[in-house]
């Protein structure tokens, strides 16, 4: 006689699935680099205003800041790899405030991203400078003084024309509660830029994104 599961049986069966836990992701193992970038006063605009964020004080006139340096699979991405190497201290944090918009921010990224570069979180630090500074920021942009709205696409367009090292398939922009959020650059380990994943070149088709001024 056979015997079949009953719907409740399956049920647990795939719910004992989902509790095992997902193989380690080790540090080291990664195909290339997302670079993000994110524009400033959307995040305070959306969320960092709210919450008293040091990033949004005026005095500092942010652009676009380094969201993080993210180690990434063809497909998908590791993330809070465990790592023996040690966490970076506060000063180390502190210093990179000024392209990152915080130390908490830095502290997160070595966390969730760093740990599984491979590196010692001052060479993850060293990277991630390394990696902005290698793209330039379109003066249009940088000098924006007033909140506009525009097609997504241009933003993508204005990077393309700053950094001619780029390509279209390198370069993605991402929105958020109808703003612009991001700017996501795909690197390969040596920091030269490369076609991004499929998984990550899903641009914003926004015709009338927000565009909030630099402040």
């Amino acid at each position: 006689m056979r015997h079949f599961a009953t719907p409740a049986a399956l049920v647990l069966a795939v719910l004992a699935m989902l509790a095992r836990p997902a193989a380690a992701d080790r540090p080291g193992e990664f195909a290339y680099y997302v670079m993000a970038l994110s524009w400033s006063s959307s995040f305070c605009l959306a969320e960092g205003d709210a919450r008293g964020e040091d990033q949004c004080d005026p005095r500092h006139d942010h652009a676009f800041i380094l969201h993080g340096l993210w180690p990434q699979h063809e497909v998908g991405w590791p993330s809070d790899c465990r790592s023996t190497a040690r966490d970076p201290s506060r000063a180390e944090t502190a210093a990179m405030a000024d392209i990152m918009g915080s130390s908490g921010l830095a502290w997160h990224e070595w966390q969730k991203h760093g740990r599984c570069s491979g590196v010692d979180a001052a060479g993850y630090f060293r990277l991630s400078r390394e990696a902005f500074a290698r793209v330039e920021i379109p003066q249009v942009l940088r000098d924006l003084d007033r909140d506009v709205r525009l097609p997504a696409r241009v933003v993508e367009e204005a990077f393309l024309e700053s950094n001619p090292d780029l390509a279209a398939d390198g370069v993605t922009v991402t929105c958020g509660g109808g703003m612009i959020r991001e700017v996501r650059i795909c690197l390969t380990r040596d920091l030269a830029p490369r076609p991004c994943g499929s998984d990550v070149a899903r641009d914003c088709r926004m015709t009338d994104a927000l565009l909030p001024g630099v402040r």
